[in-house]
């Protein structure tokens, strides 16, 4: 019966897994409903699986291949209510650094645009690090508070 079930799965699954949940399902099945050739049972459950695993197989490589077209055809560009909203919020952000002392900002905007690390500006601003990190704090405080309510 192995060999048999082997030849039909060809390496796609282990026949003696595809076997044993054929045994599985003659157990439950039997259990309510009496089974006059056990073995045909086996045999017929085990295509059965077969067939089913391999509509799994088609339908997720579908699934995704739907995905990926839907993700490739999809319009990334943003709508205009949320462009004037992004442009409005820069413009608070901008007059919120303006309102910075001049070393703050500068300090913060390494930190934030230019991506330095606080020992890095530290040694560039003749500063201790410690420094550095209230001047970020202090500029991240502010703008906060700056923002709120936008």
């Amino acid at each position: 019966m192995l060999r048999n079930i082997a030849r039909q799965v060809r390496g796609n699954i282990d026949p003696e897994e595809l076997l044993n949940i054929a045994f599985l399902r003659l157990e439950r099945y039997s259990a309510v409903h009496p089974v006059k050739d056990p073995h045909a049972f086996l045999l017929q459950t085990a295509r059965n699986l077969l067939i089913d695993n391999y509509r799994r197989e088609q339908t997720s490589a579908r699934y995704v291949e739907e995905l990926l077209q839907i993700s490739e055809d999809r319009d990334e560009t943003p709508l205009q209510d949320e462009v004037f909203a992004s442009r409005a919020r820069l413009e608070r952000v901008k007059c919120g650094l303006d309102q910075l002392p001049p070393r703050t900002r500068e300090i913060f905007l390494m930190y934030r645009l230019d991506e330095l690390k606080c020992p890095e500006i530290a040694r560039r601003m003749d500063l201790s690090v410690s420094a550095v990190e209230k001047h970020i704090a202090r500029a991240m405080f502010f703008l906060t508070k700056w923002s709120e309510g936008w």
